[in-house]
């Protein structure tokens, strides 16, 4: 007797504290969702109605069945979304947690709900709808953003700021150029948003466990009940794929990696040194012992939430990496990505929409740094190559013979002398300082898709127009 008693003890202590009942519990506790899945109750009983409504219309079972099956699940529908509704996690999962309250709401035709589908099917199916939702929401949030840097660009689409490469002074720009960037950016995102719903819209139910069902139901019922373009075509693909997932968590990383790069040079251009926007109070916070500080914490927080969104597509794509058809409980760790991932996603979007209409934008600030470094020195070689007929490899070396004087003298392009640029070279006249000017740089470059004001309205009327 002692010795088995030194046996569970030793048992008890090999599986943990946590798990004082052995074996069992931590089976219990690896195999539950419901912790998580119960995010997915509105798509359950969303789905449980089409396939019940089906079943009727198909004669596999009675009108009286699913009359009853149908009230059950939105009589539990009703108890979940006003929290009266009891999850328990011995029943496992969101689909079993819905069952089990519908057999004691309506008795034995509850058991008849489950005819010629599996829990495969189900969960394809709750999560489908599940993330498409989320990809809707999606697109109208990005559609928000795109609306608020529209706003910005049209508000400033003559206000100077230096263009940067290599985070140098490059060439000016204007603000409203810079915004149109971003709006092409978030326009791509949607995009995709778009063509991933396009992808999903099959309807995964009816594949059952793999190999689809020997009952005569009609799948191109549910999934046009259920909002979908037409049924999934092959039941083992049906069972195993979490493409969408995987499409919407690539998409998330992509369109998190902009708000990243947007969140950067947000907290760039908040600083003192540079001074080019003030946040609102409402997306910054001071600091605990420096009473001067204003952090600019929300648009540090979207940059950080883009590392989770990436661990999140990391983690799924790892996961399904390795499976073999059809279904295998890997895929249970599928949910708890995206969820997260949509979580982070959506906040970033917010906060950036919020920060990009509140900011305060010092037009005075960016349009002196726009003259620093020499900015219009690509201006005056292509002056030369225009007025004075010099290759533009002649006319880049003049030029920075141009700049080299003028850094050693202290002063702008613009303040040197016509002597000292005709020294340099005689065919320079005093035209050349009507394109030295920032406003002239910019106003000259009216390419398309340049940063000319008049380019920058055009663009955003087209995009006015698509948005």
């Amino acid at each position: 007797m002692a010795d088995d008693n030194t046996d569970t003890k030793s048992s008890n202590q090999m599986w943990g504290g946590r798990f004082a009942s052995g074996p069992d519990a931590i089976m219990e506790e690896i195999n539950a969702s419901i912790g998580f899945d119960k995010k997915l109750f509105a798509q359950d009983i969303r789905g449980s109605i089409a396939h019940a409504t089906m079943l009727a219309h198909q004669g596999i079972i009675s009108a009286d069945d699913k009359d009853k099956i149908v009230h059950g699940l939105n009589t539990i529908l009703s108890e979940i979304e006003s929290g009266n509704f009891e999850f328990s996690r011995q029943l496992e999962d969101i689909h079993m947690n819905v069952e089990a309250r519908l057999a004691t709401l309506i008795g034995p035709a509850a058991g008849r709900l489950h005819t010629a589908r599996s829990r495969n099917d189900q969960v394809a199916l709750d999560f489908r709808l599940w993330v498409k939702e989320e990809l809707e929401k999606t697109e109208q949030m990005l559609t928000g953003l795109i609306a608020a840097f529209l706003d910005r660009a049209e508000e400033h689409a003559e206000s100077v700021m230096p263009g940067f490469t290599h985070l140098q002074t490059a060439q000016p720009v204007t603000f409203g150029h810079h915004c149109m960037a971003y709006v092409e950016m978030f326009g791509r995102d949607r995009a995709r948003v778009r063509h991933a719903i396009e992808h999903l819209d099959e309807s995964p139910i009816g594949a059952a466990a793999l190999a689809g069902t020997g009952y005569p139901i009609d799948r191109h019922m549910t999934a046009k009940a259920l909002g979908f373009r037409e049924p999934t075509r092959n039941s083992i693909d049906t069972v195993s794929d979490r493409d969408f997932a995987i499409e919407f968590l690539s998409i998330a990383a992509i369109a998190g990696m902009h708000l990243s790069r947007l969140a950067e040079e947000i907290v760039i251009w908040s600083t003192p040194q540079f001074g080019f926007v003030r946040l609102s109070d409402a997306f910054s916070t001071g600091s605990s012992i420096m009473p001067q500080k204003k952090n600019p914490d929300a648009a540090e927080l979207v940059r950080a939430k883009t590392g989770r969104i990436n661990g999140s597509l990391v983690a799924l794509l790892t996961i399904m990496k390795g499976l073999p058809l059809a279904y295998s409980k890997d895929m249970q760790e599928d949910k708890e990505q995206v969820f997260d991932a949509a979580e982070s996603l959506e906040l970033a979007i917010a906060a950036m929409t919020g920060m990009m209409r509140d900011m305060t934008v010092n037009t005075a600030r960016m349009k002196a740094a726009a003259g620093s470094g020499y900015s219009t020195a690509t201006d005056l070689a292509d002056w030369l190559v225009r007025e004075a007929g010099l290759p533009f490899r002649d006319a880049h070396h003049v030029t920075g013979r141009a700049v080299a004087l003028a850094e050693s003298k202290g002063c702008d392009l613009a303040e040197l002398p016509l002597s000292d640029l005709q020294a340099i070279h005689p065919d320079i006249t005093d035209k050349v300082y009507g394109v030295l000017t920032v406003e002239a740089s910019v106003a000259s470059r009216k390419s398309f898709g340049g940063t000319a004001p008049s380019e920058v309205r055009r663009q955003i009327a087209f995009w006015r127009a698509r948005n």
